[in-house]
């Protein structure tokens, strides 16, 4: 309800002749859903009038698909100021020359941009933007890894060390993998390529690049050949599966896993989470400037506000994924001798924290870190991969998934009669008001 009522808050100032009239007022934000902290929001505006003399209003609107906001900037009828893409579509907004590099210079008493982990700097040097580097356009705001979040009770940790996992008849049903052709595409790639990478023959770096035809097909005949085993893809209703243990192998992202064990925790259901030895990608999502922004200053102070330690932690808190934000004041908030075991963390916070008791599925182990890389833009190859995806998945109607879209079905009609009989109630209130 607190997101509703945000967003339909955005809306009304967006459609507001008063503030289309001021636009240098209004600070435009394009987000992912359920992806920061509320209460910042009304914070950082009345910081940023506190600091410029300024007052401004965040517009907040959200979106679930980034080819959905990367083509409402592309047509250049959406003027947004700080959009929160993943990497490798920074990487294509950064060849198609969509973004405008950021101003990091601020007072010192407020700039804290560069509390930016080292680690995550690193990563963006990565990007390949035809020259520009990515650290000058974009800053980063969460990231993670792919994994297999499993059931303890059901799946034995050996089991999910390596990515062929898949293809074990006793998980086929229980299996759910995340519809998201890249983060499955890698890994997958990754695990079939391992006698050329332990030869030497190829790099970690370099396979990420790699949608040729021929490793287009290996993943695909892979993929077909487990198909059977897996009940459904899923976009988001995976981590709710195995907190229900309707599943006990789920393809999935860190941060999922991490809020799915802790929502199962809570009802003693025992999971986990693991990276298959094999490697797997890294992801990572930052914070831009489209060319098409309007209020490049508020934008600009919105990045930095967003890296101030104590609000990176906030986040963190709030959505469960892991802050770009390094720094010994975000390393204190996520030490927990009594939860964890001691783990080389130095590569994102530092010197110091080579045995630290950290959160093993929000900060890999360094052993596991080398073993992953970050995935990059497949430019028009991209129809390839998800005419591929498409391929995989087509065939796959499971009895399983038959079971969760009729249920689905049967949800929204639910939803839609309690909404018309509500709707028949306030109607007959109405004139008791």
């Amino acid at each position: 309800m607190k997101k509703l009522t945000l967003l339909f808050a955005g809306l009304v100032l967006a459609l507001s002749p008063v503030f289309a009239q001021s636009r240098e007022n209004i600070l435009k934000v394009y987000n992912w859903a359920d992806y920061i902290d509320e209460d910042l929001i009304g914070e950082f505006e009345q910081w940023y009038e506190q600091q410029t003399g300024k007052p401004v209003k965040i517009v907040y609107q959200l979106f679930d698909i980034n080819e959905v906001m990367l083509s409402k900037i592309e047509r250049g009828h959406e003027d947004f100021d700080v959009v929160c893409p993943s990497d490798y579509i920074i990487e294509r907004m950064l060849r198609a020359d969509m973004l405008l590099p950021i101003d990091k210079n601020f007072p010192d008493s407020i700039n804290w941009m560069g509390n930016l982990s080292p680690y995550i700097v690193e990563q963006f040097n990565k990007v390949d933007g035809y020259g520009k580097n990515a650290n000058d356009y974009a800053v980063g705001y969460m990231w993670g890894t792919t994994g297999y979040l499993y059931n303890t009770k059901y799946v034995k940790e050996e089991d999910v060390a390596t990515w062929n996992a898949l293809a074990r008849p006793e998980f086929k049903g229980k299996i759910f993998v995340k519809d998201a052709f890249r983060d499955v595409y890698s890994p997958i790639l990754i695990y079939l390529k391992q006698d050329e990478l332990k030869s030497g023959a190829v790099t970690l770096d370099s396979l990420m690049y790699d949608s040729s035809d021929a490793s287009i097909l290996l993943v695909e005949e892979y993929l077909k050949s487990v198909r059977d085993n897996i009940a459904g893809w899923e976009a988001d209703f995976g981590k709710e599966q195995m907190t229900k243990e309707k599943a006990w192998l789920n393809f999935t992202w860190s941060g999922d896993a991490a809020w799915a064990m802790e929502e199962a925790a809570a009802v003693g259901v025992s999971l986990d989470y693991r990276v298959p030895d094999e490697g797997s990608n890294v992801w990572f999502d930052g914070w831009v400037i489209p060319k098409y922004a309007k209020n490049v200053e508020a934008a600009r102070y919105f990045i930095d506000f967003m890296c101030k330690p104590e609000n990176a932690i906030r986040n963190m808190e709030a959505i469960g994924y892991v802050s770009a934000v390094g720094g010994p004041e975000v390393l204190a908030s996520q030490i927990n001798g009594e939860s964890y075991e001691p783990l080389d963390a130095s590569y994102f916070f530092g010197e110091g924290a080579e045995s630290v008791c950290v959160n093993p599925v929000l900060y890999p182990d360094y052993s596991i870190i080398r073993r992953c890389a970050m995935m990059h833009d497949s430019g028009d190859r991209t129809d390839l991969l998800l005419g591929m995806w498409s391929r995989v998945k087509g065939d796959n109607a499971s009895a399983t998934t038959y079971i969760i879209l009729l249920l689905a079905v049967v949800s929204l009609v639910s939803a839609l009669v309690v909404v018309r009989q509500n709707k028949n109630k306030r109607k007959s209130r109405k004139g008791r008001r």
